[in-house]
């Protein structure tokens, strides 16, 4: 009797140990964390003290005065930097060196040199010099922050759609080659 009821305990104890073993393994295997929810609402305001940068390098006190759809903006344009970093670093792994054109040089420089310093300008013309600043003043700031914003960003477009192109080329040169080799 007392057999029957070691087997039955070493059996519910191995059949509960290999569940959990393979229900993790299971949430491994497609990506996630079993027992962690988080979700995370993409329409909430965004907030200057959790907002962090991948690529960019930019001063929160300078982000204070910018509106929602232009801190969104940016971070959209740090992920598509952080996209195009990715490709390049994929390059250099394959030990390709890749050639940087004008428009990267010149969309590197101002990611990383204009863009803070356009904010600090943005900043110190809306916050510091609130007194001797008109209502038109402010809205030309705004208006010229947010045409600066939207160039950066067409331009990371435009490097984006030129890499998947090229990526899509080497596919299909790789393909015709394969396919000509074919017996």
């Amino acid at each position: 009797m007392s057999i029957l009821i070691g087997i039955g305990i070493v059996t519910t104890v191995t059949t509960f140990y290999l569940g959990k073993k393979g229900w993790h393994a299971l949430h491994k295997a497609v990506g996630i964390s079993p027992g962690v929810l988080t979700y995370q609402d993409y329409d909430a305001p965004l907030s200057l003290s959790k907002l962090s940068w991948q690529q960019l390098n930019l001063h929160k006190k300078h982000l204070k005065n910018l509106s929602e759809p232009q801190l969104r903006q940016l971070k959209r344009i740090d992920e598509k930097v952080t996209r195009y970093q990715a490709y390049q670093k994929s390059l250099q792994a394959q030990h390709k060196t890749p050639a940087v054109t004008e428009q990267q040089f010149v969309l590197n420089k101002m990611l990383h040199t204009r863009l803070p310093e356009i904010l600090s300008s943005h900043y110190h013309l809306t916050n510091i010099s609130t007194d001797n600043i008109s209502n038109d003043n402010e809205a030309e700031a705004n208006e010229l922050l947010q045409s600066v914003l939207n160039n950066i960003e067409q331009r990371l477009d435009k490097l984006l759609a030129q890499m998947d192109t090229q990526q899509l080329q080497e596919l299909r040169i790789m393909k015709n080659y394969i396919n000509s080799h074919d017996s």
